[in-house]
């Protein structure tokens, strides 16, 4: 039997996950009126990412791929690393010295996507997931720390390489 919160967190799952995806494939592949690997690599070695092209790749990765991760419910705690390590970043290079609010480009969007991503690993991704045959399906502490952790440390690693 589904309930109203199997159905809710799907619809969360995927508005966010595709979402996110589609914000990736615009660094990646300049779909969605995105400005493609080649001027997002220039923005992002502006940022102090060397070489930026590299950078705007694992960005760009990591949001597609986290994004459908989230939207499949598929490696639910490593999708939602991927998400979380993207938004520190940009509120460490980008957003932070800015506030708060989106309206003066502080990191409330950043802020909103990594407590989404991670509210998604603590909670699990719910019974119409690929994860629900898997321990970390059914989310917890565990996999909200593992998520939180794993985007802390890549997030650290690559703001002082």
């Amino acid at each position: 039997m589904s309930s109203a919160a199997t159905w809710g967190l799907l619809l969360i799952r995927l508005t966010f996950g595709l979402l996110m995806a589609g914000h990736g494939a615009q660094k990646l592949f300049g779909l969605f009126g995105g400005g493609g690997l080649a001027a997002t690599g220039k923005g992002f070695a502006a940022l102090g990412y060397r070489p930026g092209e590299v950078f705007a790749a694992i960005g760009g990765l990591s949001e597609t791929l986290g994004g459908l991760g989230l939207a499949l419910g598929f490696l639910t705690p490593l999708a939602a690393a991927a998400l979380i390590g993207v938004m520190i970043n940009a509120m460490a290079t980008v957003t932070g010295a800015h506030g708060l609010w989106e309206t003066d480009g502080g990191v409330e969007y950043s802020v909103c996507i990594a407590v989404v991503a991670l509210a998604i690993a603590a909670i699990g991704p719910g019974r119409l997931a690929v994860d629900r045959f898997f321990r970390w399906g059914a989310g917890g502490w565990a996999p909200a720390a593992f998520a939180l952790g794993l985007a802390g440390v890549g997030s650290a690693i690559t703001l002082n390489l």
